[in-house]
């Protein structure tokens, strides 16, 4: 196939360096042939999201390392242009929300439906593998999942968020009349709170340290929100937090990784209840355990998601969800390093690229 345009973004490390990388926008690129089940998709809107960023600011997170050059982006929706020759359940002129992690091979953790655990996955923007922000794209069309005309192609890319909320929402046993507690109101403490009230919960206090932030939290329906200081000591946030909601939550999810933050989160919930650790920190973390084991505190990880595509479309279709309201900038695919830097500077919540020259709306 002939080089055509296709610009991609792409982050590669500055002379091996593992602290300072490099963002570019590559011009030509050829446009990807799709495989017998995979299709090929015009790309229109794909968020920024902060393990984004972490590639571009330090060329890796944990033990995931950019080497060489990588495309960026994962939180992605589009429009199909082809189809490989044994996709039945899609076809072009489909608009499609994108689900990053494909399973390689059918090893236990596929077998088991827990594919998101499997070590030899392909995730998008996860080294060594490419993700999606750019023109066009393929994908295995199993998973990829067609959006209803009432979803917009910005809804479709926050599945993505979304998801995170759904499974660490499941993991934490919310249902009707449990009580939450979120540390952190970045885009993924909001996706918690917008699920945790979908799933029945009757009240969530919301922690963090920028009341702007909060501010979105209350607008999106949190009953309560407490601004943080650094010097504010754990055990006293977990009373306060007592305090508004009357008892010691059911479940907190805790979405910053702070170790502090972490602390407040085991303090907090009840005996008996769950503390699910959504956001990554370090990899050494002091927190009370003995606390948390003679109260029988369940600690669960939370490592992106699985099957959660079709609920978060149900929940957006019938609009018991509204994610709308987190995109508050967007710039088109020729910004990108522009739109990088406003995430990076903590600027709104949910940083939108679009991708298609011929179509900029929503």
């Amino acid at each position: 196939m002939k080089m055509v345009t296709n610009q991609t973004l792409v982050t590669h490390l500055l002379k091996m360096s593992l602290k300072h990388s490099e963002l570019e926008v590559e011009e030509q690129r050829p446009i990807p042939e799709p495989g017998p089940n995979e299709v090929l998709i015009q790309m229109h809107s794909v968020g920024i999201c902060g393990s984004d960023v972490h590639y571009w600011q330090r060329g890796r997170i944990g033990d995931f390392v950019v080497k060489k050059p990588m495309v960026l982006g994962h939180e992605a929706a589009g429009r199909v242009v082809k189809v490989g020759s044994e996709v039945k359940h899609l076809k072009e002129g489909d608009r499609v929300a994108v689900e990053p992690g494909v399973p390689r091979e059918m090893d236990e953790f596929f077998k088991s439906g827990n594919y998101n655990l499997s070590p030899t996955i392909f995730f998008c923007a996860t080294p060594p593998d490419d993700g999606n922000l750019c023109r066009y794209y393929k994908h295995s069309a199993n998973f990829c999942y067609k959006l209803p005309d009432n979803v917009t192609y910005e809804e479709g890319a926050l599945i993505e968020p979304l998801s995170v909320g759904i499974h660490a929402c499941r993991r934490a046993g919310v249902t009707l009349g449990s009580s939450i507690l979120i540390c952190g109101a970045g885009p993924i403490g909001l996706v918690c709170l917008l699920v945790g009230q979908a799933m029945g919960a009757s009240q969530v206090v919301m922690t963090d340290l920028s009341p702007d932030r909060l501010a979105m939290g209350k607008e999106l329906g949190a009953d309560h929100c407490l601004t943080v200081k650094r010097e504010d000591g754990p055990e006293e946030l977990a009373r306060r937090v007592e305090g508004l909601l009357g008892a010691q939550p059911h479940v907190t999810i805790e979405c910053t990784g702070v170790e502090s933050s972490v602390q407040t989160a085991i303090y907090s919930t009840r005996p008996g209840g769950v503390v699910v650790l959504v956001g990554l920190g370090a990899p050494m973390t002091t927190v009370p355990l003995l606390s948390a084991a003679v109260r029988e505190v369940d600690i669960r990880g939370v490592f992106r998601y699985r099957n959660t595509w079709p609920m978060a479309i149900s929940m957006l279709a019938s609009k018991k969800v509204n994610v709308a309201p987190l995109v508050t900038h967007r710039f088109p695919l020729e910004q990108a390093v522009q739109a990088f830097e406003t995430t990076r500077q903590g600027l709104g919540v949910k940083v939108m690229l679009k991708c298609d020259k011929t179509d900029q709306n929503p």
